[in-house]
C-alpha cells in the first residue's frame, strides 16, 4: 500500500545508492574531484554517462571551463575520499593532495584517474541542460578503465548520515 509524502522524504527511500566521482580540471590546472549521487549512462553508442551538479559547487565552473571530466566509481576502500570530496570545496584545498588519493595519468582528457577506483571513464562534455538547482551534464566516453584485480567492489551510500557513520573513525 502507497501513502502520500512529500518528494524529498520517498527520495530518501532510494539508499542504498551507488555514488561517483567526477574530476574536472579547475581554471587553475588542478584536478578537482567531486562526490556525486546522481550519475546515469544515457547511450551505448556512443557512450555517455550523464552527471548532475548543484548550481553553488565549485565543480560546476570546473566542468564548463575544462569541457572534460572524468567519472570514477570509487572502492569501498576509498570511504574517506568520497566523504571528503563531498564536503570540502576546491575553491580552498586541493582535496587530492589533501586526501593523499593515489592517481594515475589519463589517456585522452586533461585530469587524473583514481588509481583504487572500481572504474574510470574519461568524458568529453556534449551537452549541458539546467535542472532547477541542478545543472545536468553529458559526457561522451572517450576512455574506460578498471582496477586490475577484478575481486574491488563498489561503495554505496546508505543515506547523508549512513556513509558518514560508518567513517567518521577514519580521519580525513
Amino acid at each position: 500500500m502507497q501513502i502520500s509524502t512529500t518528494f524529498q522524504l520517498a527520495m530518501n527511500r532510494r539508499y542504498p545508492e551507488a555514488v561517483a566521482i567526477a574530476i574536472a580540471e579547475d581554471a587553475r590546472g588542478i584536478p578537482n574531484p567531486l562526490t556525486l549521487h546522481w550519475v546515469m549512462p544515457t547511450a551505448l553508442d556512443p557512450p555517455m554517462l550523464a552527471i548532475s551538479i548543484e548550481r553553488t559547487r565549485y565543480s560546476l565552473a570546473a566542468v564548463r571551463q575544462a569541457r572534460e571530466f572524468v567519472v570514477c566509481f570509487p572502492s569501498t576502500t576509498m570511504s574517506k575520499e568520497v566523504i571528503y570530496f563531498g564536503t570540502k570545496s576546491g575553491r580552498e584545498v586541493p582535496k587530492l593532495t589533501a586526501c593523499g588519493t593515489r592517481t594515475q595519468p589519463t589517456a585522452v582528457v586533461r585530469g587524473v584517474l583514481l588509481a583504487d577506483a572500481v572504474a574510470n571513464f574519461e568524458c568529453v562534455l556534449e551537452s549541458e541542460m539546467e535542472t532547477g538547482d541542478h545543472v545536468l551534464f553529458v559526457g561522451r566516453v572517450v576512455a574506460a578503465h578498471m582496477h586490475a584485480e577484478p575481486t574491488v567492489r563498489r561503495v554505496y551510500a546508505f543515506g547523508h548520515s549512513g556513509l558518514a557513520a560508518a567513517c567518521s573513525a577514519t580521519p580525513v
